[in-house]
């Protein structure tokens, strides 16, 4: 029993053992779950895997064991990519830059498993290196697979980025974490955001009311001190940031209004995404495998009365917001889309605030998308555009 179970956890990666399977069968027959897909997920889960490195590889397999449908295997894939030679990706030749219209007339692969399929037999039939062309892994051609090169959607290996259109990117994701600690050269944009709070006073009588104390010693003729509870701003703001890739430009700009929020806003959490937001989000960059929430216990844990502002340029491959398996980083179950229209669902109110310059949206196909679901909620983080965000959240 389950041992077909067995061999496809065995295939996409998770260290099962036959002391897991007997485990697991005995459950099953001791009545733990019966005839429910989802208690059945969560007790395997629980039993069969020791490491929660291993929770994603799980998911997939799973996913292949109850739905029958084979999934990329992403980490064999990523493991044939790293035995590349690294002088396949030299920069010999100048690099790849084409028009508009003639990178509009290279055959896209129509979706993503295509454009994987297509790498798996790159994979295999390369063995030399290439420069120039326009089928196999190299450098300068205008193949999918590649550096300094030029095509509209593909899969960068062994270069810098450059044009934003890579699909996956076959690399070690680096990222830092934002400077709250950044002084700012002007208090405009602590002012801007400063509209967002609303005060009450809430609490025990510890201030003293100043007026009332007036008031009531002239009516009694003696001193007759007032007190009333402090002021507090109980406006709670949750921001996300998108971090590395395009966003390391925007650096700066960032770490400048990540100081300004934690100056304003006393109820302020905050957390990291990459590109778009997907099934978990972290607190750390640097221990960011450590510090992982799922996107659901985000959800469950801030109630609809946050304020949620998501920071990012928005700037990704259709993929990344409309497909499975989607992320550059990870093939993911569901599609970025469905998770920003869950944020919005839950939250009361949200926005999106865009480092990229406004007069440059309209070039960009995921940033109209994204904006649509936002119901044109995205705002420029410029001072008018932070005060605009705020008169919205506000309201």
């Amino acid at each position: 029993m389950f041992v077909r179970l067995f061999y496809t956890l065995r295939k996409y990666g998770v260290p099962v053992t036959t002391r897991e399977l007997i485990d697991l069968n005995r459950a099953v027959a001791e009545g733990l779950v019966f005839a429910n897909q989802d208690e059945f997920y969560h007790l395997a889960k629980t039993i069969m895997v020791k490491d929660e490195r291993f929770f994603d590889k799980f998911d997939r397999a799973m996913k292949d064991y109850f739905d029958g449908i084979s999934t990329f295997d992403l980490d064999e894939l990523l493991n044939q990519v790293h035995k590349l030679p690294k002088d396949w990706f030299d920069l010999e030749l100048l690099e790849k830059h084409l028009t508009p219209e003639q990178r509009e007339e290279l055959k896209k692969a129509g979706s993503l498993e295509e454009l994987m399929k297509m790498l798996e037999e790159r994979l295999r039939e390369q063995h030399k290196k290439h420069q120039g062309g326009n089928r196999m892994i190299g450098t300068g051609g205008t193949s999918p697979f590649g550096a300094y090169g030029d095509h509209p959607e593909g899969v960068r290996i062994g270069g810098p980025g450059r044009k934003r259109s890579a699909v996956k990117v076959w690399e070690q994701r680096q990222y830092r974490n934002l400077d709250d600690d950044q002084l700012l050269g002007s208090r405009q944009m602590q002012m801007a955001l400063r509209r967002l709070r609303k005060f009450a006073r809430q609490g025990a009588a510890e201030e003293l009311d100043v007026d009332g104390t007036i008031r009531e010693t002239a009516k009694q003729g003696i001193l007759d001190v007032q007190l009333v509870p402090e002021r507090r701003n109980r406006v709670k703001v949750l921001m996300l940031f998108d971090v590395g890739g395009s966003m390391d430009a925007h650096i700066a700009q960032c770490e400048k209004l990540f100081s300004a929020a934690k100056t304003e806003f006393k109820t302020l959490e905050y957390f990291y995404f990459h590109n778009c937001l997907y099934d978990y989000v972290w607190k750390d960059n640097v221990r960011r495998s450590h510090t992982r929430m799922n996107t659901w216990d985000l959800f469950n844990t801030y109630g609809r009365d946050y304020r949620v502002i998501v920071v990012g340029d928005a700037s990704m491959a259709p993929y990344e917001l409309n497909a499975v398996g989607g992320s550059v980083e990870y093939m993911n179950d569901e599609a970025g889309q469905v998770w920003l229209r869950r944020l919005r669902q839950h939250f009361d109110k949200t926005a999106w605030l865009n480092p990229e310059q406004e007069q440059y949206w309209h070039y960009t196909q995921t940033i109209g998308l994204i904006q649509q679901i936002f119901e044109n909620h995205m705002y420029p983080m410029t001072l008018k555009g932070i005060e605009d965000l705020t008169r919205y959240l506000a309201r």
